[in-house]
């Protein structure tokens, strides 16, 4: 039990957060000193699993609960033991940039279903859009404070490569206050790993746009990336904001042809490192995964992950399992996705069609956010979770019930418009595939009354 806990209100709306001697805690403090806070009796009624099993898995850095008390969005457990998460990318790009369209991307998103939001924007207000962004957002909310610091000096100072450790460690501040409740930190792109990809035959060198710009100022200063040689100070930064850490994946292969190579397990194996450091220090961190990845190689990337991070949360980036499919690439990580839940993902981030093709529209947003909710939930069915659904679902379809279907469909609207484009004829119960010639109902018809 802890001794002198009182409780401190931290500006939040109905929340409260155990502190000692007046130190507000994080949400993984609280959980190594025993403390089941509210985001956690959140995250496991929301689990159907008991509050103590969340808060020793919390403690742990099994399970992360990204909450920023700032933002204050629904509580999200991302980890062991807990469905398969949704991520949702929008964000405005140098070319294109409207930020009504990017809040109308955020609402589609929460209204498809996605678990969490994560705001990539690179061309215009980046402070305007983000805060604009928060406002709306209920649900955890995502950054990567390296593209601010990288733009920011790219328009004050002519490159990417100008931006200052300062700079860098600024964004994340920055981020934080404003309430962010994650953010992707590239801390496993080094001096070692960068001379490793030189000497490396990749077939595409590096696809990570955050990546890419830690591995440009290292080459041009010839100097460590400062978010891994000063990892206490980022840490500080995220404790004293309760900001979970992305540890980002600068060395995801961008082809399926460079899955599971060196210069993956050796960013893999640094961020190992750096997450038992930010557990010690009470903040809470993930692991971000691949990328572009053949079937086969799957199990094996995730399994070395759970062992050299002690079972840390793994984000992946579907992954996405042919390099062929340019539009359909929702489908891809779809498959790659369902997969990679099964075999012990937490958290997988979407792709939509317009993925290596251009800047996604709501639609692409919906039709992403879809996929990868059909693919995290065919994980959940895997590992036994969520299969009663499933269940009632098809004793709804047994007995013809539209209804209940649709009530239980992940995409209800679409299933509906489907079944009013075509109705049948004469059979009102059935669908225009089969009609009169329906196997449940000649099944119902001769087998049952017989």
């Amino acid at each position: 039990m802890i001794e002198n806990v009182f409780v401190n209100y931290v500006g939040r709306k109905n929340i409260i957060r155990a502190s000692i001697y007046g130190i507000v805690m994080t949400i993984m403090e609280e959980a190594k000193r025993g403390v089941i806070g509210e985001e956690i009796r959140q995250v496991a009624k929301e689990e159907g699993i008991e509050a103590e099993v969340v808060r020793r898995r919390v403690a742990e850095g099994k399970i992360v609960i990204p909450h920023n008390p700032i933002h204050n969005p629904k509580a999200l457990g991302i980890g062991k033991g807990l469905r398969v998460k949704v991520n949702a990318n929008i964000g405005t790009s140098m070319e294109y940039c409207d930020i009504n369209e990017e809040i109308e991307k955020a609402k589609v998103a929460m209204e498809a279903g996605a678990h969490a939001i994560m705001d990539l924007s690179t061309g215009g207000n980046l402070d305007e859009i983000r805060v604009k962004l928060l406002k709306i957002v209920d649900i955890p909310f995502g950054t990567v404070p390296i593209y601010q610091a990288g733009i920011e000096a790219m328009r004050k100072k002519g490159a990417i490569v100008d931006m200052t450790a300062d700079d860098m460690f600024k964004a994340f501040e920055r981020h934080a206050k404003q309430g962010v409740d994650f953010t992707v930190a590239h801390v496993g792109v080094t001096k070692e790993s960068v001379k490793r990809l030189k000497r490396q035959k990749r077939l595409i060198p590096m696809v990570s746009r955050g990546g890419a710009f830690h591995m440009a100022w290292i080459l041009h200063h010839d100097e460590e990336n400062p978010l891994y040689k000063e990892f206490d100070y980022l840490l500080e930064i995220a404790k004293e904001h309760d900001l979970t850490l992305s540890l980002g994946d600068g060395m995801r292969s961008g082809a399926i042809y460079d899955s599971n190579d060196r210069a993956k397990f050796q960013e893999l194996l640094i961020i190992g490192e750096l997450i038992e450091r930010a557990r010690n220090e009470g903040v809470q961190a993930m692991v971000e995964g691949p990328g572009h990845m053949p079937l086969c190689d799957i199990e094996a990337n995730i399994k070395v992950m759970k062992k050299v991070t002690n079972e840390a949360p793994y984000f992946v980036l579907g992954p996405l399992v042919t390099d062929i499919a340019p539009g359909y690439d929702h489908f891809v990580g779809g498959i790659g996705g369902a997969l990679a839940g099964y075999y012990g993902a937490d958290f997988l981030c979407y792709i939509t069609p317009a993925e290596h093709l251009g800047l996604p529209t709501p639609e692409d947003v919906r039709e992403g956010v879809i996929a990868t909710r059909i693919a995290a939930h065919a994980a959940n069915v895997a590992r036994g979770i969520d299969r009663d659904i499933d269940n009632i679902f098809s004793q709804a379809r047994e007995k013809l019930d539209w209804k209940t279907m649709f009530e239980l469909a992940i995409d209800a609207k679409k299933a509906r418009e489907y079944r009013e484009r075509r109705k049948p004829f004469n059979a009102v119960e059935t669908c225009s595939m089969c009609g009169k010639l329906c196997a449940i109902e000649i099944v119902r018809k001769y087998l049952e009354e017989k």
